[in-house]
């Protein structure tokens, strides 16, 4: 499965465990508007860590954190 598959079937999971109502998700979706709260998204950080074997926010100093679920994804393509 592709990373965005990953991440959109992970997004729905955390939003269904934490009874929150996600956004039609799509590449322009900024990410405070998708229906999770910071700790639905740190639980989801955790578990693409689990899955895809990477977390890009440590893996350098420098990075953008993504604004947009399409720089999301693009940001765990990048880190793979």
């Amino acid at each position: 499965m592709s990373a965005k598959g990953v991440i959109t079937e992970l997004m729905q999971d955390v939003a269904k465990d934490h009874h929150k109502s996600l956004a039609p998700l799509n590449d322009n979706l900024v990410l405070v508007d998708s229906g999770l709260d910071s700790l639905c998204f740190a639980i989801l950080v955790a578990r693409l860590e689990d899955q895809l074997g990477v977390d890009p926010f440590t893996v350098s100093d420098d990075v953008q954190f993504p604004v947009t679920f399409g720089d999301f994804v693009r940001l765990y393509d990048n880190a793979a």
